[in-house]
Formats: structure tokens, C-alpha cells, sequence
């Protein structure tokens, strides 16, 4: 086991990060592992600041009220969307190299049937 001559860093995020974050899993449509994976954070901290948001421990500063959450949640829903797309994509890729594969085997067969029959 490695021996670490300086502590582990860690992240400190702050209330007004922790309250957006929370104020954004509580839209319609989005999942928290969304907008854990777009924020880089672990979906179990942000659960744990979901927790801490309805007990009054994180609390956003009213004067800087988030007032930017759709433009958020559009950016979500973009994001989700080209996973889609991208996964749609990949789909597509794989099943065209397997037709690919399949359409050089075939050629090779009647390649090598050719070649059996101009031997006898």
C-alpha cells in the first residue's frame, strides 16, 4: 500500500453550488445521477445535500437566487439527448461492422467454393 506524504485533497464546494445543484434535481425530468454526472459529484453527496437542503443546513444566499435553472435544464436535456444520439450512433456503427464481417465471409466462401471447383 502507498504511503501519501500529504493528505488526500478534497473538494469544498459551496452553499450557493450545493443549493443550485439540489434546486436542479427538484425540476421535472431530471434524475439525480444526471445532474451528478454534469456536475462531477458523487450521486450519494448529493442525496446527502438533498438531505441537508430540507433539514435547513444549506440554505442559497437570497440574493443571489438561482434564477438560471432552465437555462440548466436545457442543458441537461441537450446533454441526455446526444447520449441518446450517441448510443444510437454506436448501435448503428457495431451492426454495420458485424454486416461488413458477415459480407467477407461470404465473398470468402464463394472465393474458396470457386477455387474447389476449378480444381477438379
Amino acid at each position: 500500500m502507498p504511503r501519501y506524504n500529504q493528505p488526500r485533497k478534497t473538494w469544498q464546494y459551496t452553499n450557493e453550488f450545493k443549493a443550485k445543484a439540489v434546486e436542479l434535481t427538484y425540476l421535472d425530468d431530471i434524475k439525480i445521477k444526471d445532474v451528478a454526472k454534469t456536475l462531477d459529484i458523487h450521486p450519494f453527496m448529493l442525496s446527502r445535500w438533498r438531505k441537508e437542503y430540507r433539514e435547513g443546513k444549506i440554505v442559497a444566499d437570497k440574493k443571489n437566487k438561482v434564477t438560471s435553472l432552465s437555462k440548466e435544464k436545457k442543458e441537461l436535456d441537450r446533454l441526455k439527448k446526444l447520449e441518446k444520439e450517441n448510443a444510437r450512433l454506436r448501435q448503428e456503427n457495431d451492426l454495420l461492422k458485424k454486416w461488413q464481417r458477415y459480407l467477407a465471409e461470404q465473398h470468402q466462401k464463394d472465393l474458396d467454393s470457386s477455387n474447389d471447383m476449378g480444381e477438379n
